[in-house]
């Protein structure tokens, strides 16, 4: 008879002793590194202590908020004028409807990893877990860097639009912290033209952070190349794009001009001239990262700002976004054999937030693997609304079957919450527990050294190797 097993045990997602001796043995000990996150650079610099459990746990959490929202919560308790503990006690009083959602996972592991609490979080606990955790804020080992020592953290690199200053990450290089904290190149706004007035504010602001007059697209790359210089000095390693799909033709330099000049003038264009201009600005930034010897990272196929109501009350990344289902291979490829024919391609992470797409990301990244990395162009770990058990074993088994499981590089928080690391415990979880069961059913051979090498590699050696992070 098998052993009953209790919620968040040590057992957890672990089905049998092969799976937890992988995690406790050798996932569990391995370093973080958080290559993908949305962090708050100066929250790490300055080492910020929060005042309180909401600032922590609910500020920036359009996850949690949108199952407020699902759950009927009012948008003041979400968003808006509610004191943090009313807030709190919203969300507690939603938990419990979380069930089967990764939320009500994520929730009860960083109650117990971060503040030693083995509770459910409900109406009926809300107010001694609020009063339990703000006390515990306010000791030194719950600051910012605290938290990410605690986690084992090695490496983070937030994400950073061009004309960012990186104030703080150059502040954050002079002190001796247990980790690093590297800037990551975000230009998105580069290239979002939807908004003609919005976009030429934008193209001033770029204008001033890199010393340079932005009257046409040579000048608006020269400007962003002069900001990759700078990225790059303070150890930048990768560049990162959230769009809904690549976009790829020839002469797209040539065809993007004119549809620049009349965008600077304050000119609105359709959808096609969009795509024009943002595949030539998207192309011409990856030979740049190509010089560089960066990573670029392409998050693909969101549908964003649903509700309109909502993005005009309380802004964008509020929970009002979703999966589309825009066709993504013909571009995608052309894309990328843009790069690979001009010699320019550099290492590449794809991530899809469609689940349909999943085997069109995991064999195109193998069409442009050339030999020159391990891994060259990588399909990513599961994304947004992916990034949840079901999704994750498709993720990895799709990755398996059509790919190279070895080579991957594993986990990200893609995250704003500094109570998030906690999913690189997840995956983890979920990484041993696929790979110990297959070794259980004879599906792979009980060689424990490659084994166990196999899933430190996953855990973080591919990624310190990926991003050039080995001393």
């Amino acid at each position: 008879m098998s052993k009953k097993k209790n919620f968040l045990d040590d057992s957890f997602l672990l089905q049998g002793e092969t799976a937890e001796r992988l995690y406790h043995l050798i996932a569990a000990s391995c370093p973080i590194i958080d290559y993908h996150n949305h962090l708050s650079p100066k929250d790490i610099a300055e080492n910020r202590k929060f005042e309180n459990l909401t600032a922590l746990w609910l500020e920036g959490d359009h996850y949690k908020w949108r199952a407020m929202r699902i759950h009927g919560v009012e948008e003041r308790f979400c968003t808006g004028d509610a004191s943090p503990r009313e807030k709190f006690k919203s969300w507690a009083g939603t938990a419990p409807y979380t069930m089967r959602n990764p939320l009500y996972h994520w929730t009860h592991l960083e109650l117990k990893r971060y503040f030693d609490l083995d509770v459910l979080l409900s109406n009926q606990t809300a107010d001694h877990i609020y009063d339990a955790c703000n006390e515990r804020l306010q000791q030194d080992d719950f600051s910012t860097q605290s938290l990410l020592s605690k986690m084992k953290v090695e490496v983070v690199c937030t994400t950073d639009d061009p004309i960012d200053n990186l104030h703080y990450h150059q502040e954050f290089a002079k002190q001796s912290a247990s980790f690093k904290m590297y800037p990551t190149f975000r230009p998105d706004k580069a290239y979002t033209t939807v908004n003609p007035a919005a976009y030429n504010q934008y193209l001033d602001r770029l204008s001033t952070a890199a010393s340079t007059n932005i009257q046409t697209l040579p000048d608006l790359l020269a400007a962003l190349k002069k900001r990759i210089g700078f990225f790059d000095s303070l150890g930048c390693r990768a560049a990162d794009h959230g769009v809904e799909q690549l976009y790829s033709g020839e002469d797209l330099i040539e065809k993007a001009e004119p549809i620049f000049r009349r965008l600077r003038g304050g000119q609105a264009t359709d959808r096609e001239d969009r795509l024009t201009l943002q595949g030539a600005v998207m192309l011409e930034l990856s030979k740049m990262y190509h010089e560089q010897n960066w990573v670029q990272q392409f998050h693909i196929g969101a549908l964003r700002n649903n509700r309109s109501k909502a993005l005009r009350e309380l802004g964008p990344d509020t929970g009002f976004d979703s999966i589309g289902d825009f066709s993504q291979a013909h571009h995608l490829a052309g894309f990328l054999d843009q790069l690979d024919r001009a010699g320019q391609l550099t290492r590449t992470i794809l991530y899809n937030l469609n689940p349909s797409d999943n085997e069109v990301f995991a064999t195109m990244a193998g069409n442009f693997c050339d030999g020159s990395a391990a891994g060259k162009v990588q399909w990513g770990a599961a994304w947004w609304f992916l990034d949840q058990k079901d999704g994750i074993e498709k993720q990895l088994n799709t990755l398996s079957q059509l790919g190279l499981l070895s080579h991957f590089v594993g986990m990200v928080t893609d995250s704003r919450s500094f109570l998030s690391f906690s999913r690189h415990e997840y995956f983890r979880r979920i990484l041993c527990n696929l790979t110990g069961t297959d070794i259980d059913r004879g599906e792979l051979p009980r060689s424990q050294e490659w084994v166990d090498t196999l899933i430190r590699n996953i855990c973080s050696e591919n990624a310190r190797e990926y991003f050039h992070l080995k001393s």
